[in-house]
C-alpha cells in the first residue's frame, strides 16, 4: 500500500493542511495511520473521502452537517453495494439492492432540496436584477 503525507494529500485535493486535519478532528473522515514519527499517512480511499467532501461543499454548497450525512449515505452505499456483489444468495442480494435503492433515494433527496434552495435564491436574484435594470432604464 502506498502511503500519502499530509502535503501530498493537500495538493491533490486543493485543500490546505489545516482543512484536512480539520476534518478528521470533527469526523468527516477517518483519522489517518501514523508513522512511527507521527506524521499523518493517507491512503487514496482517505484522498477519495476528501475529494467527496471538496464535491459535496463546493459544488453542491453543502454544510458541514449536510456532508457528513451525504458521506454517511455514501458509505451504506458502498457496503451495500458490496455485500450485494458477493452474495450468492438470490435473497440477499435483492435485499442488499434495496437497501442501495433507498441509501440512493435518500442521496437524490439531498441534492434536490439544494437544488430547489439554489433556484429560490437565484429568482430573487433575477427579480432584483430585474428592478433594478428596470430602475435604471426610467
Amino acid at each position: 500500500m502506498e502511503w500519502l503525507k499530509i502535503d501530498d494529500v493537500a495538493k491533490e485535493t486543493g485543500l490546505t493542511k489545516r482543512s484536512i486535519r480539520y476534518y478528521e478532528e470533527i469526523g468527516l473522515m477517518k483519522s489517518p495511520e501514523r508513522s512511527d514519527g507521527g506524521i499523518r499517512l493517507y491512503t487514496e480511499e482517505d484522498v477519495q473521502q476528501l475529494k467527496n467532501i471538496v464535491l459535496a461543499k463546493k459544488v453542491l454548497g453543502f454544510s458541514l452537517q449536510e456532508i457528513q450525512e451525504f458521506l454517511q449515505i455514501h458509505d451504506q452505499v458502498m457496503r451495500h453495494r458490496s455485500n450485494a456483489s458477493s452474495s450468492l444468495d438470490d435473497a440477499l442480494r435483492q435485499a442488499e439492492l434495496e437497501n442501495m435503492a433507498e441509501a440512493v433515494s435518500k442521496q437524490l433527496k439531498l441534492v434536490d432540496y439544494k437544488i430547489t434552495e439554489m433556484m429560490k435564491v437565484r429568482e430573487e436574484l433575477a427579480g432584483l436584477s430585474g428592478r433594478i435594470t428596470k430602475a435604471m432604464n426610467k
